[in-house]
């Protein structure tokens, strides 16, 4: 007898990291991933996706995880913004075949940032000199501790080109001929639900169940994966560690007014 359909979920939630207990990288992600396209046979994957972004690196990691997978079982795969994919997080919903969000999503931010301080002067102010040796005269490029260097912010703006160059040429490969002509997508601006629909950043307005029981019945059913607490975090160890990530991953949130 056939079987209801299922849908795999995963949920992706929080910013990309390599590193960070609750942040979302290709080594915590990688079994999750793998589990929902291979146990049983998912009519479809759906993520749900709340992400500021975060590393450009792990963005493609499990972007490309993602795809790796989708073409080996040849299972659809959806995306659901939630509050937001920006940047690394849009990285992660371009990854879907089609991508979904509320009216209120923040979506977008095509782009590339890396900040930093600077406290040279504080030092010199408190008496207190920086010694720093190094073998390779751009080892210590842009020690924040010394004057900045212009040829060291022109290295740093060729770095981010090639990483925005990436990230423009996997939106323009997955979006393809949906992207609107005649704007410029890619300048990090970032656009709510509708306006991101015109766009051709997304294929729709619509939340995850009723988009797909109108895509796959009524009687479809979801089957949802996600990372298991370790038990010292359940336990509630742990606790600084956990408030000065929440403290970053707000900040990050806050950007889109969130």
């Amino acid at each position: 007898m056939k079987s209801d359909p299922e849908v795999a979920v995963v949920r992706l939630s929080g910013m990309i990291s390599a590193s960070g207990r609750g942040t979302l990288n290709d080594a915590s992600l990688a079994p999750l991933i793998d589990k929902a396209f291979s146990r049983g046979k998912p009519a479809a994957v759906a993520l749900q996706i709340n992400s500021p972004g975060g590393s450009p690196v792990q963005s493609s990691l499990i972007g490309a995880r993602i795809r790796r997978m989708a073409e080996e079982k040849n299972v659809p795969v959806f995306a659901f913004v939630e509050d937001v994919a920006a940047s690394g997080g849009y990285w992660l919903a371009s990854a879907a075949d089609e991508i979904f969000a509320d009216d209120s999503s923040v979506v977008g931010s095509v782009g590339v940032i890396s900040a930093s301080f600077g406290a040279h002067e504080l030092l010199a102010r408190y008496g207190v000199e920086r010694r720093v040796y190094t073998a390779g005269r751009s080892k210590s490029m842009l020690d924040p501790f010394r004057p900045e260097q212009p040829e060291d912010v022109e290295r740093l703006k060729r770095l981010l080109e090639d990483i925005h160059t990436n990230f423009k040429e996997h939106v323009t490969r997955r979006r393809g001929a949906r992207l609107a002509e005649g704007r410029d997508l890619f300048t990090g601006e970032v656009w709510l639900g509708r306006s991101a629909v015109e766009l051709g950043l997304i294929d729709g307005i619509g939340h995850m169940k009723p988009v797909l029981r109108d895509r796959f019945g009524d009687k479809v059913r979801f089957r949802s994966y996600g990372a298991r607490k370790s038990l010292l975090s359940r336990l509630g160890a742990q606790m600084m560690d956990d408030a000065l990530q929440s403290v970053e991953e707000r900040s990050a949130f806050a950007q889109y007014g969130l």
